[in-house]
Order: structure tokens, then C-alpha cells, then sequence
């Protein structure tokens, strides 16, 4: 992993809602958190950043403003998942996710579109690796939880796929 990676990656995590962000690739560890405390230390201490070295641990030079999480539009997802019967699409890593094959390009599934089991309904960006995420049913999107380029997480709901 090189330094204009690193700094992408910082870049990425600086914008997002993630709180705490660990990459190990063999002896390489990239460690980002926007918490209070930090692991292994009291108070987050601004660090220098570190080129690629074993077991090194990355914290951006200046603090990282922390952006307050609402609790009202949790509710209403968790209300509406209660009464959804049908398979929610998740997200199987982090990334950036693309609803449309590329810009100029119409999005690969729209609400009320039909889908079948294996069709490409999105694309998640991580690492600058495409990965084409699939329907696992035939059946029908009912509903499309993210937005066109936003950062999504492990296990995130993508969209809610009606079954035939």
C-alpha cells in the first residue's frame, strides 16, 4: 500500500460516518478511529502519519470532527424492517457504492423493477476493486436504502427484494 492510498483512504474515512476503521493486509495495519478514547490509549493523541511499515498504526495529524448521529431515522428503519417480509440486500464489505454502471449510464435497478437471482443490482468500490453485488432471489425492489455513491458499511442494508 502506498502513501496516496493511505491518504485516500484517510480522505474517505474523514467523510464517512464510520467511527473506527482496522486493515490488516499481512504485516501492513492501517488503525483509524474518531472516538474519544482509542485502543490502547486514554485520549486520542494526534499521531504522525506513518508510511508502510509492520504494525505501524495511521491517526490523521489534525482531529477529526465528529458529526452527531440522529437517532430518530435508526427508529423509523428498524420500524419499517419489522413489517418488510422479503430479503434485504446487504452489503458483504465497506465501500463506496454505485447504483449505476457509470455515470452516463442508467441505474441497474430502480424501485419496482423486476431482478433476477445472480443479476447485478449495484456495485460496491473498495480498495479501487469493483465488486458487483447480486440479487439472491428472482423477485421485485420494493425499496433502495443507500444513495448513489455513499459510504456504506459491513452488513448495511442495500435495497429490499420482494420474492416471486
Amino acid at each position: 500500500m502506498n502513501i496516496n492510498e493511505i491518504k485516500e483512504l484517510v480522505s474517505q474515512f474523514d467523510q464517512s460516518t464510520l467511527t473506527e476503521f482496522d486493515l490488516r493486509e499481512g504485516q501492513f495495519e492501517l488503525y483509524m478511529n474518531k472516538n474519544e478514547s482509542s485502543r490502547g490509549m486514554g485520549t486520542m493523541a494526534p499521531m504522525p502519519v506513518a508510511t508502510e511499515a509492520p504494525r505501524d498504526t495511521v491517526v490523521p495529524q489534525t482531529p477529526i470532527q465528529q458529526t452527531p448521529v440522529s437517532e430518530a431515522p435508526q427508529a423509523s428503519v428498524e420500524a419499517s424492517q419489522e413489517s418488510f417480509e422479503g430479503v434485504e440486500v446487504k452489503s458483504p464489505i465497506v465501500g463506496i457504492v454505485y447504483l449505476q454502471p457509470a455515470p452516463d449510464k442508467p441505474q441497474f435497478k430502480s424501485v419496482g423493477d423486476s431482478v433476477k437471482k445472480g443479476e447485478v443490482i449495484c456495485i460496491i468500490e473498495a480498495m479501487k476493486l469493483m465488486n458487483e453485488i447480486t440479487s439472491e432471489v428472482d423477485g421485485k425492489i420494493v425499496e433502495i436504502l443507500v444513495e448513489n455513491e455513499a459510504v456504506v458499511e459491513y452488513d448495511q442494508p442495500l435495497f429490499r427484494i420482494q420474492p416471486n
